[in-house]
C-alpha cells in the first residue's frame, strides 16, 4: 500500500470510529447537562443553541490518540512501521490543550465564573507552559527544519530564538482556533482542511508518520463535522478548539514551513486579528466599534449573511489558500 493510501485509509478509519462514538457521546453529556452558554451580546439568533452539548471535542480527540496511541506502540514493538516515536509530540499537546480546554469549559457551565470560565491570565499561563515543552522538545529533541521559506534553496538556523519563535505560533495558533469556534461547522472545516495542507507538505517532504496522524485527525474530523453541522448537536467547546489550534502549530513547526501557516490558516488569523483590532479601536475612540461585533464572523453574521454562507464562504476562501499553501511549499 503506498504512503498516501495507507494516510487515507487511517483517516477513513478513524472517521467511522468518531461518527460511531459520536451518538452515545451526545447522550453522556446531555445526561450530565453540559450545555453552552450564550454571550448576552451575541447575535440574537444564537439564543437557540443554549444547552447544547458542549465539550465535544473528545468526539475526535479520544479516537485520534487511540488510533495514533495503538499504531504507535505497534510500531514501537516492531510488528509494523505505521507510525513514529516523533508523533509522540502532537499527541501530547492535543491532549495537554485538551485538558486545558476542558477544566474552561467546565468552569464555565458549573464554576463560580458561569459562562465566562477560567481566567484570562490563568489560562494563557497554561497554553505557554505548554508551549514552551513542546518548542524545547522540538529544539533539542526532534530537530526540524527550523524554518522554510519558498524559494529560498537553504533551511534558515534560527538558533535559541527558536524557542520563543515556536512558542508564539503554537500559542497564537491554539487561541486563533479558539476564536473560530463560533458557528457551526466553521472551526471544524477549517481546521480539517489545514490539517490537510500540512498532511499534503509532509509528504512532500517524506515525513510519512506525520501524514498519517494529519489525515487520522481530518478524518476524525469529518466525524465531528457529521454532528456539527447546521444545525449542530455538539460543540467542540474550549476543549476541542484549543487542542486542534496547538496541534496544528506543532504541526506547522514539524514540517519547517510554519511560515506559511499564516496564509493556510487565514481565517483563524483574520479572526484573530478583528478581535485586536475592534479593542484598539473601542479603546482609541472611546467606545466607537470599528466592526458590528468581533470576531469578523459575527460582523458579517450581523450584516445579514447567514450562518451557512459565512462557513460555507471561509471555507472555499481556506481551501484555496490551502493550496496556494502546498504549493508555495514546492517552490
Amino acid at each position: 500500500m503506498s504512503q498516501a493510501a495507507m494516510a487515507l485509509s487511517l483517516g477513513g478509519i478513524t472517521f467511522l470510529l468518531s461518527v460511531i462514538w459520536g451518538g452515545p457521546l451526545i447522550r453522556i453529556l446531555r445526561m450530565l447537562h453540559i450545555g453552552e452558554q450564550i454571550r448576552i451580546e451575541g447575535p440574537q439568533r444564537h439564543f437557540t443553541k443554549l444547552g447544547t452539548p458542549t465539550m465535544g471535542g473528545w468526539l475526535f480527540i479520544i479516537p485520534i490518540l487511540i488510533m495514533t496511541g495503538v499504531l504507535n506502540l505497534v510500531s514501537i514493538l516492531g510488528e509494523l512501521n505505521v507510525l513514529g516515536n516523533s508523533i509522540l509530540l502532537p499527541m501530547l499537546v492535543m491532549l495537554a490543550y485538551a485538558g486545558v480546554g476542558a477544566w474552561d469549559d467546565w468552569l464555565s457551565i458549573r464554576g463560580p465564573r458561569r459562562g465566562q470560565g477560567m481566567r484570562g491570565r490563568w489560562k494563557f499561563l497554561l497554553q505557554t507552559i505548554i508551549a514552551l515543552g513542546a518548542a524545547l522538545i522540538l529544539k533539542y529533541g526532534l530537530q526540524p527544519p527550523e524554518l522554510i521559506l519558498p524559494n529560498l534553496p537553504v533551511v534558515v538556523d534560527l538558533g535559541i530564538w527558536y524557542v520563543p519563535v515556536a512558542m508564539f505560533v503554537v500559542v497564537s495558533s491554539c487561541n486563533a482556533v479558539n476564536l473560530t469556534d463560533g458557528l457551526d461547522g466553521l472551526a471544524g472545516m477549517i481546521s480539517a482542511t489545514a490539517f490537510a495542507a500540512y498532511g499534503a507538505i509532509a509528504l512532500l517532504q517524506g515525513q510519512i508518520f506525520l501524514v498519517r496522524f494529519c489525515f487520522t485527525v481530518v478524518g476524525a474530523l469529518f466525524a465531528f463535522l457529521w454532528y456539527n453541522a447546521h444545525p449542530a448537536e455538539l460543540f467542540m467547546g474550549d476543549s476541542g478548539s484549543l487542542a486542534l489550534g496547538g496541534t496544528l502549530g506543532v504541526v506547522a513547526l514539524m514540517t519547517g514551513h510554519w511560515a506559511l501557516l499564516p496564509l493556510i490558516a487565514i481565517i483563524p488569523l483574520s479572526e484573530t486579528v478583528s478581535v485586536i483590532l475592534q479593542v484598539a479601536y473601542f479603546k482609541w475612540t472611546k467606545g466607537r466599534r470599528l466592526f458590528k461585533m468581533a470576531p469578523i464572523h459575527n460582523h458579517f453574521e450581523l450584516s445579514g449573511w447567514s450562518e451557512t454562507q459565512i462557513v460555507q464562504r471561509f471555507w472555499l476562501i481556506t481551501l484555496l489558500v490551502g493550496m496556494l499553501g502546498v504549493a508555495l511549499a514546492l517552490v
